[in-house]
């Protein structure tokens, strides 16, 4: 299934990780990373509560924090909008409420659904955690396809409300967070007021709707922290994360666990390998990378100890599109009803990769070739700010479920990235 949003043909190449570098065992981190992981859970538990309660005040004004606000909402122009975004064209069609609609994959997602007949209704709120101006123009974009995306907050309760009042949404897909491994050691708050007290914001509203619409949500191949068996599968341990968006992403499946067993959620988690394609996000290295050899500037390359290459499972955006609607297809529904269970409901997590790592010094080359320019390289030694050294899927439970299978290369890939990079930028190179 092509993308509307990037119609370029493909091209294929593959690598062959060397395991032996990566199979050191991290034995001395296991207690500290289980004292990080459920020090967290404990944190994001106290300011849920925080959050929600009436006398906290309100959080300080920082221009360096992600926006909390909430648009205007409400009216009888306002639920006309949404009931008519959420509306199936189809017969069978699904009514779906896609969190993070502005974002990335959220907005690829969104169209997605749309094009195939089901109802979309977006939900995000326009932080400036990047540019919020590339969202502005991904949600002029969908608008265009008839899908209204509601400008407000995850954890404004009255507002969720408000919009399972509405609609009658058959399915959630959860795509909203605070994304990025480095940023937590700037602002940590922002993830756990995202990724926690969110998570569990949407998953309050959700058990209390009758009938319960079935979740599917984003989690992350960062859980798998420290983890040194390669491929990761879904049965490796979890429990040694080396960021605090790893934590908070691993807390989220801790959180579903429980929503389930307790209310009759059905929920899916997604566990998404560094995705990238046109419409990304400024933070991920293959796109400033591009923006800064084109303007001439050096670009950092980290290596791992004693020289060893750092390498990603890079997954281009269609694939990872094809197994978010697969998951969403396969999804069972709740078993509960006004938040109470009924029976036992569906739990799965699922990784969504290429299987096919590439070592960063090669993507670098492949943006070199396309670019037609030679990136000045600075080598350095990664630093301990929650990156690790690699990442490799193993995808054999998704490609059992609902045969998700990732079919792009890195080089295929990165071409239609540049392609649109270079339209949309107005970049003037005679690149690709």
């Amino acid at each position: 299934m092509s993308s509307h949003l990037d119609n370029i043909p493909s091209t294929p190449g593959k690598f062959k990780m060397d395991k032996s570098p990566y199979r050191l065992r991290h034995s001395s981190y296991f207690s500290l990373a289980k004292l990080t992981f459920w020090s967290v859970v404990f944190l994001g538990i106290i300011l849920i509560f925080f959050f929600h309660s009436p006398s906290s005040s309100p959080l300080p004004s920082d221009p360096s924090r992600r926006s909390l606000r909430t648009s205007n909402w409400g009216g009888p122009a306002w639920e006309k909008r949404v009931r008519s975004s959420a509306k199936p064209r189809s017969r069978n069609g699904f009514s779906v409420l896609v969190t993070g609609a502005a974002g990335f994959v959220g907005t690829h997602v969104s169209a997605a659904l749309k094009r195939r007949g089901d109802g979309v209704l977006g939900l995000d709120n326009f932080n400036d955690y990047y540019d919020p101006s590339l969202k502005r123009a991904r949600q002029a974009l969908l608008e265009r396809s008839g899908i209204f995306i509601v400008e407000g907050d995850l954890n404004d309760a009255d507002l969720l409300i408000k919009l399972f009042e509405v609609v009658t949404f058959t399915h959630v897909m959860h795509l909203a967070a605070q994304a990025g491994v480095r940023y937590a050691m700037e602002n940590p708050m922002s993830y756990v007021h995202s990724n926690i007290a969110g998570l569990v914001s949407l998953l309050e509203v959700c058990k209390a709707a009758n009938p319960q619409p079935a979740i599917v949500w984003a989690s992350s191949s960062s859980v798998y922290g420290l983890n040194t068996q390669v491929p990761f599968s879904e049965t490796h341990r979890t429990d040694q994360p080396a960021s605090l968006y790893a934590a908070t992403k691993k807390a989220g499946e801790e959180i579903a666990h429980t929503y389930n067993h307790i209310y009759g959620l059905s929920l899916t988690g997604l566990r998404f390998f560094t995705v990238y394609g046109p419409w990304g996000r400024p933070d991920m290295a293959y796109f400033f990378f591009t923006r800064d050899m084109l303007k001439g500037k050096p670009i950092q390359i980290f290596e791992g100890p004693n020289h060893g290459t750092v390498a990603r499972d890079f997954t281009f955006i269609d694939d990872i599109v094809k197994g978010c609607l697969g998951a969403l297809d396969t999804a069972e529904k709740s078993t509960g009803s006004g938040g109470k269970k009924k029976g036992p409901a569906q739990l799965r997590v699922f990784n969504l990769g290429n299987t096919s790592p590439v070592p960063v010094s090669d993507l670098v080359s492949i943006l070199e070739r396309l670019l037609k320019v030679k990136a000045k390289k600075m080598i350095m030694k990664m630093p301990r700010n929650g990156d690790v050294q690699f990442t490799h899927a193993n995808i054999s439970y998704a490609q059992r479920e609902f045969e998700y299978k990732p079919t792009t290369d890195l080089q295929t890939g990165l071409k239609k990235f540049v392609r649109w990079y270079l339209t949309y930028y107005g970049e003037k190179k005679s690149a690709v």
